[in-house]
């Protein structure tokens, strides 16, 4: 029984000296994609701006939110919150070239148009707009009126 504990530690010190003794790995250099076209979700609500870019696949490159940006309470729904979560999301995707961009929009709040303003200000290109807010066909049943 010891015997076969001896070979075992000699077989382990013969592996790690071997690991030690090659020559160290090379890493290879991850090479970021380059995307012309993206998508860009504006989803501004009347307490925050959420805003993210991903490809026409729906790879999300990059997003921020006011609430991200460090805005609190009223000041997070405002259109400077929106022109600044804007100006955080064009330096996070920067770096993978995206010129177009196809524009989203969802929900009521303030931050709608300063959002796609500024946008078209960083230097993307802005091919169409659309508004995917939903509307309710008919929705819930109202309240009964109220008797007096």
């Amino acid at each position: 029984m010891t015997e076969e504990l001896k070979t075992t530690e000699e077989e382990v010190v013969a592996t790690e000296v071997a690991a030690e003794g090659d020559a160290p790995k090379k890493r290879v250099k991850k090479l970021k994609r380059q995307i012309a076209k993206g998508r860009a979700t504006i989803q501004c609500t009347y307490n925050n701006t959420i805003i993210s870019i991903s490809d026409m696949n729906g790879a999300v490159l990059g997003w921020s939110s006011s609430g991200h940006m460090g805005f609190k309470g009223a000041k997070k729904s405002t259109p400077y919150a929106a022109t600044q979560v804007v100006q955080d999301v064009t330096e996070k995707v920067k770096k993978y070239g995206v010129v177009e961009l196809e524009v989203f929009v969802k929900g009521v709040g303030s931050g709608r148009e300063a959002s796609i303003r500024s946008l078209a200000n960083n230097g993307f290109t802005i091919v169409g707009i659309k508004d995917t807010t939903p509307v309710p066909h008919n929705g819930c049943r109202p309240r009964r009126p109220r008797r007096i």
